[in-house]
């Protein structure tokens, strides 16, 4: 007990000698400033200690006759503030933690870091203390927290004292030790309430809670007085002191509204003195706090709901104000266009704040089925907060998107591993027990993502809104059909609650939206434009329900219906906005004909179900095309031309390829014409989508890479046909890649003339929207073209299997004879073109053909056939020159005509 006493009366010692010596040394300086005045002859002056002190004189006259009669004592100087007022920070800055801001903090503790020292011994003597007596039991629990606190207040006392005496102010000689003793002691108070409850269980949570609230009361009111000096120090070590403090506990959910508490404090604090950066600091502190609370053991779903309630607190407590009203620019704002000016510091506060909050939600991993369901909840009533409570602070409207599309990722990432994912999946229906009931996760699940769709809709319908009202509109008919979309992806809730009932769900929300629209609508006498928003979401529901309920071929055509009653919505209402309901449900279409079920099934069903999905979208997307015509739909009718003459072409390769399996004995799909026929799908969507590049727009992106990956995929295919899968090369697997059909009806023609008047054509189709795509079209249709040609004469010579090892006269001598044809056709189409490139590519041809000749062809002629060969080649040689002659000569004279013409 004596050791203990002397200890405190040496920790007192320590706190009274410091200041006693500052006290002194101020003293001294002002009577050495008095002496240099009276030395220097000047009049007695009033000498003021600081600023809050009486003015005192420095000579008082013996009679009034010794003293002037002018003089009076000067007029008292108007009480200065208590504690020092610094300049506020400019809280309009871009960046309030910028890197000017850290390296002028940096500066300032380099020059002042005796006082952080300081501020750091005097916490931690209260705290070692604690331990002491822990380590050592001299004390009884009570005394040691009794003692604890003793010294908390003292240091309060002491810097109070000091700040009332001499001032805080930055030009003063104890500049800083006021809040240097002050924030000690709150961190002193701190440390012996979180010892009291956690150490010894000397309180209740209901007590302790209490005391902390005291303390943070207590430090809210020194914030005000005091510097930001004061505020950093005791955030900081309060956060540390739960830490710092030790113990063992199995019960520390009481932490997480403790780390609130805290955060709380420091935005009080900046919501009077206005430093910004404190709040900052004060969020930074209480979600470090939070995360390291659940790293020690802490359960995940305090961790959220004190997230949440951080996210509330930015918003209400810097300024002030229970039903928020931030006014001004959005973040969004920026972000969208860099010259809008940054919104106001407690706009951009609780952005970031709530942005933490919602990643950290959408990513925290749970331990059950409870606390998973409860960050849904937490995620759904932040949308429904900033919706409905932050309805008058129109700056803080953009942030409503940041927890609904948390809660939309919140349910793919459950879907990895999460608990109530997999409570969820366990009752299904192959597994649950008969008769029993299935669980209603899903349903709580849509029906929270509804609420804030709901809540959007009332947003949007609002006067005050009407600004934003299409932006509200849109919310409101995209969340919660969203949430229904990623439940069906990643949740399969049909294999737990059955089609039916899932089927169910989303046309009551289709139900909705077609009441949104009729709501719309009496509300919107000219602009459509929000019912369309709200049409086009009824209309995706139906086909989502569809897609749950109908068959492969059944939805197609469901499907296709919608892209014709969206045209027919168009067309009778002037709804732009169906356009783009169009091209999504194109791009599903094409999505279902050529991936899922796609071209596997096309080979594989029945024939007349893909005839009847296939045709019947054909046929919608000429319905919709006249449907639009007229009404200037430049965007979607050359979208709707170039899917029907698409999935028309597709039909057929599917039907040729499965009439040539069906009476094949082989392995179809490794024969030459099998090989191009599975490619020409792919190429005719590249075709398509280079086509559709014209619409532009905001999936002009996607259209590229489409028409690249797809484009990759029918040109590999093809350079198999070609090189690999060619009757010249390869006799197949047992001889199956013979050539079948009559000439030139025959699956050569298949395998390589219809890609080369595919390719042809579209080198004229693009010549004018894509120029640089012509030549390399041109030149890969002439190649299969020639490719094609030489087949067709090996099978005229050597029959069906053209791999066999036999090369006879009279086939070479074909080669020859379509060379020089081919070199003549070439020639003449220069002349009616007057192309040089062609006439010079003709020339090229007849050269190819002297070599053949003379190199090949002279190895195996004898007798009078060697001189009609060459008797032959030579006149066509000679005709060739002289037609190559008279076109130049044509050329020439056609780019410099006669002047005198």
């Amino acid at each position: 007990m004596f050791l203990i006493l002397l200890a405190l009366a040496v920790v007192g010692l320590l706190i009274w000698l410091p200041i006693h010596t500052l006290v002194l040394a101020a003293r001294l300086r002002r009577l050495g400033e008095r002496l240099a005045r009276i030395e220097a002859g000047g009049s007695p002056a009033i000498v003021q200690p600081d600023a809050a002190s009486e003015p005192v004189p420095l000579a008082t006259p013996a009679t009034p006759a010794e003293t002037p009669s002018h003089w009076q004592p000067p007029p008292r100087p108007a009480a200065a503030p208590l504690g020092p007022t610094p300049a506020p920070a400019d809280q309009n800055r871009p960046l309030v933690i910028s890197a000017e801001r850290f390296g002028a903090a940096l500066g300032w503790l380099a020059r002042n870091w005796v006082y952080v020292v300081s501020a750091v011994s005097l916490a931690l003597a209260a705290i070692f203390l604690l331990q002491y007596g822990v380590e050592h039991g001299l004390l009884p629990p009570a005394a040691r927290v009794a003692a604890a606190m003793v010294l908390g207040l003292a240091l309060v006392a002491a810097g109070e004292w000091l700040r009332r005496q001499h001032g805080d102010g930055a030009r003063q000689v104890t500049a800083h030790l006021p809040s240097t003793f002050a924030g000690a002691g709150i961190v002193a108070l701190f440390a012996s309430v979180i010892a009291a409850r956690q150490l010894y269980g000397l309180i209740g949570p209901e007590l302790a809670f209490a005391g902390l609230v005291a303390t943070a009361a207590l430090a809210l009111v020194l914030g005000w007085l005091y510097g930001p000096w004061l505020a950093a120090v005791g955030l900081v070590g309060a956060t540390a002191a739960p830490f710092l403090v030790g113990g063992a506990s199995d019960v520390i959910w009481w932490l997480f509204p403790y780390f609130a508490l805290i955060a709380a404090t420091g935005l009080g604090i900046d919501a009077a003195r206005r430093w910004a950066w404190v709040s900052v600091l004060a969020l930074a502190l209480g979600y470090a706090g939070g995360a390291m609370a659940l790293a020690g053991g802490g359960a995940p779903g305090w961790f959220a709901a004190m997230l949440a309630g951080l996210a509330l607190l930015a918003v209400a407590v810097p300024p002030l104000r229970l039903w928020p009203v931030h006014a001004g620019a959005m973040v969004s704002d920026r972000l969208l266009r860099k010259s809008a000016e940054w919104p106001a510091f407690p706009v951009r506060l609780a952005a970031g704040m709530l942005l933490a909050t919602c990643l950290t939600l959408m990513l925290l991993g749970t331990d059950t089925a409870a606390e998973s369901l409860l960050i849904f909840a937490l995620l759904a009533a932040l949308v429904l907060a900033f919706a409905l409570w932050a309805k008058s602070a129109p700056a803080l409207a953009d942030l409503t998107a940041l927890p609904a599309l948390g809660f939309l990722a919140r349910l793919a990432v459950e879907a990895f591993g999460g608990p109530l994912h997999g409570e969820f999946m366990a009752q299904m229906i192959v597994w649950r027990e008969p008769e029993t009931s299935a669980p209603v996760t899903v349903t709580m699940l849509l029906a929270s993502a509804l609420a804030g769709s709901l809540a959007a809709a009332w947003r949007s319908l609002r006067a005050a809104d009407a600004p934003l009202a299409l932006i509200w509109a849109a919310g409101a008919v995209l969340f919660a059909p969203l949430a229904a979309l990623a439940l069906e992806l990643f949740w399969a809730p049909a294999l737990v609650i059955g089609d039916n009932p899932w089927a169910l769900h989303i046309m009551a929300l289709a139900a909705l939206m077609v009441w949104l629209a009729v709501l719309y609508a009496r509300d919107d006498a000219q602009n459509l434009r929000r019912a369309a928003l709200a049409t086009l979401s009824a209309l995706s529901l139906i086909a989502f329900a569809l897609f749950i309920l109908l068959t492969e071929t059944a939805l197609t055509v469901a499907l296709a219906a919608l892209v014709v009653v969206a045209a027919a919505l168009d067309r009778r209402f002037r709804l732009p906005e169906m356009g783009r309901y169009i091209q999504a449900a194109l791009l599903v279409l094409s999505w279902r004909l050529l991936l899922d079920p796609g071209i596997d099934w096309a080979l594989t069903a029945p024939l007349w179900e893909v005839a009847l999905g296939f045709l019947a979208t054909c046929g919608a997307m000429a319905a919709a095309w006249v449907l639009l015509g007229g009404l200037g739909r430049d965007r979607v009718t050359p979208l709707l031309e170039s899917a029907g003459v698409g999935f028309a072409a597709i039909l057929i390769d599917v039907v040729i390829f499965r009439w040539l399996r069906d009476n094949f004995a082989g392995d179809a799909a490794a024969t030459h014409w099998g090989v191009t026929l599975l490619a020409l799908p792919w190429l005719v969507t590249a075709l398509v989508a280079l086509w559709r590049l014209q619409a532009g727009g905001p999936l002009l992106p996607f259209r590229k890479a489409l028409a690249a990956l797809t484009g990759a995929m029918g040109l590999a295919g093809l350079l198999i046909a070609a090189l690999v899968a060619n009757p010249l090369v390869s006799a197949g697997f047992a001889g199956d890649n013979a050539v079948a059909g009559p000439t030139p009806f025959d699956t050569l023609t298949l395998a390589y003339l219809v890609p080369a008047a595919l390719a042809f054509a579209a080198a004229r189709a693009f010549r004018n929207r894509l120029p640089w795509l012509r030549l390399p079209l041109l030149w890969g249709s002439g190649l299969f073209a020639a490719l094609w040609l030489g087949l067709e004469i090996r099978r005229f010579w050597v029959g069906d299997a053209l791999w066999v090892d036999r090369l006879p006269q009279g086939e070479l001598i074909s080669y020859t004879v379509a060379m020089v044809l081919a070199a003549a056709l070439l020639l003449y189409q220069s002349i009616a073109r007057g192309s040089a490139g062609l006439r010079r590519l003709a020339m090229a041809v007849v050269v190819l053909t002297v070599l053949k000749v003379f190199l090949i062809d002279a190895a195996g002629l004898t007798g009078l056939t060697r001189v009609a060969a060459f008797l032959g080649l030579g006149l066509a040689l000679a005709g060739t020159a002289w037609l190559n002659r008279w076109a130049a000569a044509q050329q020439r004279g056609a780019a410099a005509p006669d002047p005198e013409a």
